[in-house]
């Protein structure tokens, strides 16, 4: 089956890489619950980021939790699941599946929550907000150079009330996935790009706070 091959092979990173990639071609839902299956094997949450021609691709990337209390996770998890990627049952999920076990559906939800706040984040960057504004530009100047006075101050103002209307329903989205993990006992914190992160109470950002930069 599909999943186990995707169980398969992020096993296969764990066991050979300090930094492991989930994604890209598959559901948000689906890359939370193997980064759910990655704790348990001493992984740690580092960010998310969109990839693909049209950036509508999710890429998460993970990181081996130094801690003493992750390698003990780990080597528990290793002698509990010895089946583990060949078909057999992992932590949190029924069995060749990535559908979560009840006793894990709220932890792999607040995963999902944690990928999409930082999508969003990305999102809202300065860098990418700045590609919609030209495109505003372009258009009135396009319908300016053709003589269409009317509809370029018109066309400007509508595309202009559009994304400034998205950029709000998305920070508001973002509100309430921050509301929600805040409640949960995560701790909101700031990058060094200036972006907010949520983290897991005790964690810490790893050596760079976006990995997908540079």
């Amino acid at each position: 089956m599909l999943e186990n091959r995707q169980i398969s092979g992020m096993l296969r990173q764990i066991a050979r890489q300090d930094v492991i990639e989930l994604g890209p071609e598959m559901s948000r839902a689906r890359i939370a619950a193997l980064a759910h299956v990655a704790e348990h094997y001493g992984f740690e949450y580092a960010d998310a980021h969109r990839t693909g021609q049209n950036k509508n691709l999710i890429e998460v990337q993970m990181y081996r939790d130094p801690r003493p209390e992750a390698r003990a996770r780990e080597a528990a998890t290793i002698a509990a699941y010895t089946q583990a990627g060949n078909g057999g049952a992992v932590p949190g999920m029924r069995q060749g599946t990535l559908k979560p076990l009840p006793e894990a559906q709220e932890a792999v939800t607040q995963l999902g929550d944690r990928i999409a706040f930082d999508l969003m984040g990305n999102a809202a960057s300065k860098r990418q907000m700045l590609l919609p504004w030209i495109c505003v530009a372009a258009l009135v100047i396009t319908l300016l150079v053709c003589g269409m006075y009317i509809g370029a101050v018109a066309g400007g103002a509508a595309l202009a009330a559009f994304l400034i209307g998205g950029v709000k329903i998305g920070e508001i989205r973002r509100q309430r996935i921050a509301q929600r993990l805040t409640d949960a006992g995560f701790v909101a914190v700031q990058d060094e790009h200036g972006r907010q992160r949520l983290l897991r109470s005790g964690q810490q950002l790893p050596g760079h706070a976006n990995p997908f930069a540079g």
